[in-house]
């Protein structure tokens, strides 16, 4: 079978910038456009299938990983996971004029539909290998019609290069977001049945990439319609649609299971953070696909957002209550001490993990208590303004909540990474590590909740029992209670951090409204530190309420409507194309 591109061997400067170029040549910036003039027609370029993957190859560098101050883990901070200093606001409190999900998607569709339009006159190209390429482009349509959807409902679906004539499309009305999705549907499914290439690469689409991207997508289908309200300007809840997509989720999920090709990284919860804080997912089997970083070339700054001297976004005491303990059970069952509050501990500045003396709250005998995933979540010392802690020398970090962020951190003691030293660690641009995508345990979880959700109890508990298993916690029996509690409380907890998959799974259950402040507290507070947070003058270096816990929100509130269950339409859109119409509220 033909092997596709290899994004790890790819460091040869003058093909990076035919990969580039060829990548920008036929893109838009929006879906009004025309292609641009480059030194690249359509004519001269579409002649070859090493041109057709060259191109193709740039829909992998759209998924950010890792990042600088943006990307998809850490920096996403409207959820109940997180709580920033001042409080996250809401992504969109009014209409804004342009709107970069609507444009960037719309010029990724573009750039798809270019392809798609393209190969079928490459009379070079086999047909196994132009149905390769048009599953792969038919599959990124997809995800980009997808992440419309998702953000702003009703859309269009573009399945063609648009052209200015075209004005029943430009000038129109949206198309119902449930007609949208069941086209994307299909261009997934073509994508499953016909991607053939490079079944064994992680870090380039194939037949099981596809299949985790269907298994993502159908499983937010299925539950935003199993749960979506009337009463907040949506459709009525529709079963028979839900099912059907919740089945597709099941049937993507399967092919990756039953392929034998991907197995949960490690038998303990080292294994768990490895697949966050390594430098190179290469060996690691339970990655689908995976964001290779390269030192010295192409490098990220998320170690540094996590450990730096400004307070990095902590934890929130609702989520970190959300862990089970380490019998299984929730704090009302357990036989484990449920104490959440530390002893205070004096640290030295001769030891490297402090700028001078002073005391932090120990919470070892907390986590140790507590399910081993958080234990690699959060550090062992809370520590704050004016009680800072550095983990491994460097910098000293704060927390806006005092729970530290450790999961994407690599000790700088015993690696034999080159170059790899504190200053490195704490540079925005300067960290390698590699950044998972798709990866086994998340497809168990969306395997999970399809099962929990179609009433296939056992294998909705054999799959949560695997990732339990690997971390050593007891199952999901030991646990009790309501299955679909069970596998949404092991979803946020091991996806903690991870591709804003909170909030969206939030919206598509339907429970926006957890992200309220009046209503949930727990979510705008932090760590225990008594009376630890008062200086000797008197003041205190972070606000605390009645109980000694850290309140972060610094008298702001974050208030439910249910406008935000969806994005507002720019304005320049409707100043455009009046009939586009405007989402609920807005």
């Amino acid at each position: 079978m033909k092997e596709m591109f290899n994004f790890r061997k790819f460091t040869n400067m003058k093909k990076i910038s035919l990969f580039i170029v060829a990548a920008l040549a036929f893109a838009s910036c929006s879906v009004l456009n025309s292609d641009p003039e480059t030194e690249f027609t359509k004519s001269n370029y579409f002649t070859s299938e090493s041109n057709v993957e060259v191109y193709a190859n740039a829909f992998y560098n759209t998924f950010t990983g890792y990042g600088s101050g943006s990307g998809d883990y850490y920096f996403n901070t409207l959820n109940d996971d997180q709580s920033d200093r001042g409080i996250t606001p809401w992504t969109y409190t009014s209409v804004g004029a342009t709107n970069n999900v609507w444009n960037n998607a719309y010029t990724e569709i573009r750039r798809a539909n270019t392809l798609i339009e393209q190969i079928p006159s490459i009379s070079s190209m086999s047909e196994p290998a132009k149905n390769n390429w048009l599953g792969v482009a038919r599959l990124y349509r997809a995800w980009q019609h997808y992440r419309v959807v998702r953000a702003f409902g009703d859309c269009y679906y573009i399945d063609h290069e648009l052209q200015t004539s075209e004005g029943n499309i430009l000038y129109g009305p949206r198309q119902d977001r449930d007609e949208v999705m069941d086209k994307v549907l299909k261009d997934l499914n073509f994508a499953v049945e016909n991607i053939t290439y490079n079944e064994s690469s992680r870090v380039a689409f194939n037949k099981y990439v596809a299949n985790a991207m269907k298994a993502e997508i159908c499983l937010y289908e299925g539950t935003f319609c199993k749960y979506r309200s009337t009463a907040d300007g949506q459709k009525a809840p529709d079963a028979a649609r839900a099912t059907k997509f919740l089945d597709e989720c099941v049937k993507a999920c399967e092919v990756i299971i039953k392929s034998g090709n991907y197995e949960l990284n490690g038998t303990d919860v080292s294994g768990y953070q490895a697949n966050f804080n390594s430098f190179d997912l290469a060996g690691n089997k339970e990655m689908i696909l995976y964001k290779h970083y390269v030192n010295g070339s192409m490098g990220h700054g998320t170690i540094d957002y996590t450990c730096g001297s400004t307070p990095v976004i902590g934890m929130s005491k609702d989520a970190f209550d959300s862990y089970l303990f380490a019998d299984g059970k929730t704090a009302a069952e357990t036989a484990q001490p449920t104490t959440d509050q530390g002893v205070v501990k004096t640290i030295l500045a001769a030891d490297g993990i402090c700028d001078t003396d002073h005391d932090v709250i120990d919470i070892s005998a907390v986590l140790a208590a507590r399910d081993p995933r958080l234990s690699v979540q959060v550090d062992k010392y809370v520590h704050f303004v004016d009680h800072g802690y550095a983990r491994f020398g460097g910098a000293e970090s704060t927390s806006t909540t005092g729970y530290g962020v450790l999961l994407f951190d690599v000790t700088t003691i015993g690696t034999s990474e080159p170059n790899w030293n504190n200053t490195t660690r704490q540079s925005t641009t300067g960290n390698w590590t590699d950044a998972p995508i798709f990866w086994y345990g998340q497809l168990l979880l969306n395997y999970a909740e399809a099962c929990a959700e179609t009433g296939n109890t056992t294998e909705a508990t054999k799959a949560i029992d695997q990732l339990r298993t690997r971390v050593g916690m007891p199952g999901v029996a030991v646990t009790g209670g309501d299955l679909l509690t069970n596998v949404r409380r092991e979803r946020r907890c091991e996806l903690m951090y991870c591709m804003n998959d909170r909030y969206w799974s939030l919206i598509r259950w339907h429970e926006l409204d957890r992200l309220d402040t009046e209503l949930h507290p727990d979510i705008a507070k932090g760590a225990w530190v008594g009376t630890l947070a008062i200086n000797p003058q008197g003041g205190k270096s972070v606000e605390t309420d009645a109980a000694g816990y850290i309140v972060t929100n610094n008298g702001n509130k974050r208030t439910y409507d249910k406008k935000y269950y969806l994005y507002p339409i720019p304005s320049n859109e409707i100043s455009l194309n009046p009939e586009i119409g405007q989402n609920p509220g807005w």
